[in-house]
């Protein structure tokens, strides 16, 4: 009787656990009709590709401030709208500053040899006003201690700047998959150090160097700067960036190209044997002080029963300007738009309204998205510092802890894709515990497709962390690297040809499942604490 009675207390005891662990399993349990829905929609009748075309050949680079990068927006913002989407519109953020786009590059060596050589300039830096000629001298300047060997010997000169490049043989496949054990090392956790590692003050200092450094060239009356390609890999990839700020009053005024590296290490070798080399320049470039604001494009799938609430997903559409911004990030883009076309398509009604965000001023430092999320859901303090004026501080810790808006509280997730043409193979979970068990449910349906990997690892450097700063789940999804930092990643490489098709259908199907989850979910989904503000970095001597 005793063992009865027992027996009894205890399913009396147990019966709310299993009712909990019941109901927890039905909260998260997959639709798997439509589940399949989404993934016949986005294998048999996608559009990704014709996106692709669209954006990478008919508009082509898309430089923040540039007229291809508000042809961008207007261009999304129409297709969005064309979908059925609602509220297609852009939205403002900034002041961002000057506009920029190159028009025409010709560069030649006149002698010892005359040959034509691939470079490209840099962007934010000036043109040659016509063609140019020159002699050329090598200079390395890594310090402003540096300067005071070059004054007064490179006036009227073209500088070759830079330390010797080296050219290696391709000894490894430049492409690549995530294998079984990476995937497996990357689900392990790391624990973080106790202030990050990156340092503002660092950064800082370094953008001060490059505007002494352009200042020195210059008071020196150089007519041009020409540096070398990063990286070993050469084969005609060049990484271009900028050499010049975009901020109103800071404009370089020397012009500045990146060459192959191939084409570069030849004029050097030529200057080392004390032999002239003169090279002929004709570069067109062109400043846009019109509209100071730049431009997010946005738009929505409206909520049923919980409209008011929100699941976001988004990826940035800047890009540099040697490519066409393929796989940075034109892929995750074109991902996030085939996503929202395929559940406009299914017909379906999502108890949360889903609203899709297309970044500019990404590759400046998360602007849009920093810019939006500002606007919206919160923000830290402004900061005094010079460099600091006018800009986004979500990210600056030390600035202050954050502002926390209405709206905020809103919003459930938000997903980000920028990673490149590579497959979908998992989820960072930038910490965020609780919501492991629900992705691993959400993440069954397409293993099969090769998604099975969840990290508590951060991952940074893209918009994601906009959200995240302000305590919104914000997540980068893990993706295959392919070619991406050997080949494509801010290149004249990154082209719609080094598209990934299947990887990229494949991409936004998951994403479509996700979205749809997290938007048809009874709760939203669980978050972390905001983190806590830093205080400022200590000055190290001499800074």
């Amino acid at each position: 009787m005793k063992k009865l009675v027992r027996a009894v207390c205890l399913l009396l005891v147990m019966s709310p656990v299993v009712n909990l662990w019941s109901q927890d399993r039905d909260r998260d349990k997959v639709d798997l009709e439509t589940m399949g829905r989404i993934r016949y929609e986005g294998f048999h009748d996608s559009k990704v590709m014709d996106y692709a075309s669209g954006l990478m050949d008919s508009i082509g680079e898309r430089l923040t401030g540039s007229p291809n990068m508000k042809r961008a927006n207007e261009w999304t913002r129409d297709q969005l709208a064309a979908m059925g989407l609602a509220n297609a519109h852009l939205e403002s953020w900034g002041p961002f500053g000057r506009g920029w786009a190159n028009q025409y590059v010709n560069v030649r060596m006149t002698a010892p040899d005359v040959v034509t050589l691939l470079a490209y300039p840099k962007a934010w830096t000036p043109g040659t006003n016509g063609v140019m000629q020159g002699k050329c001298v090598r200079a390395t300047i890594e310090k402003k201690e540096d300067f005071e060997k070059y004054k007064g010997k490179l006036s009227g000169m073209i500088v070759i700047l830079g330390a010797d490049a080296e050219v290696k043989p391709i000894t490894e496949a430049p492409y690549k998959r995530m294998s079984d054990d990476d995937l497996a090392k990357l689900a392990d956790y790391q624990i973080p150090p106790d202030r990050p590692g990156f340092r503002m003050a660092d950064y800082i200092k370094r953008q001060q160097f490059t505007k002494d450094l352009n200042q020195f060239f210059a008071d020196e009356k150089v007519l041009a700067v020409i540096d070398h390609s990063r990286g070993t890999a050469g084969g005609g990839t060049v990484f271009v960036q900028s050499g010049g700020s975009y901020k109103p009053g800071e404009t370089t005024t020397v012009p500045q190209l990146t060459m192959a590296s191939e084409h570069w290490t030849r004029i050097a070798r030529l200057l080392d044997q004390k032999k002239d080399v003169s090279l002929e320049l004709n570069v067109t470039n062109t400043f846009y002080d019109d509209d100071p604001m730049q431009y997010d494009t946005i738009a929505e799938l409206p909520g049923t029963d919980k409209k008011d609430e929100l699941v976001m997903l988004g990826a940035h559409l800047d890009s540099w300007h040697a490519g066409t911004g393929a796989t940075d990030n034109g892929a995750g883009t074109i991902v996030m738009m085939e996503a929202m076309r395929i559940l406009k398509a299914l017909d379906i009604h999502p108890r949360r309204t889903i609203r899709i965000g297309l970044w500019s001023g990404e590759e400046e430092g998360l602007l849009g998205s920093q810019g939006y999320v500002q606007n919206h859901f919160g923000a830290r303090p402004a900061m005094d510092d010079p460099g600091m004026k006018g800009m986004p501080t979500l990210l600056r810790r030390e600035a202050g802890d954050v502002t926390v808006k209405p709206e905020q509280a809103k919003v459930s997730a938000y997903f980000n894709v920028d990673n490149g043409s590579g497959k979908i193979r998992g989820v960072h979970l930038q910490e965020n515990e609780a919501v492991a068990p629900i992705f691993e449910a959400w993440m069954k349906p397409f293993n099969d497709l090769g998604m099975t990997t969840l990290t508590m690892r951060n991952t940074g450097g893209t918009d994601h962390l906009s959200f995240d700063a302000v305590g919104i789940p914000g997540f980068q999804f893990i993706q295959d690297p392919i070619e991406y930092e050997t080949r494509t990643h801010h290149s004249n490489m990154d082209v719609y040809d080094r598209l990934q098709p299947d990887d990229l259908k494949q991409m936004a199907v998951i994403v479509a499942g996700f979205v749809y989850d997290a938007a048809m979910r009874d709760q939203m989904l669980p978050r972390k604490p905001i983190e806590k503000a830093l205080p400022r970095e200590p000055e190290k001597k001499g800074e």
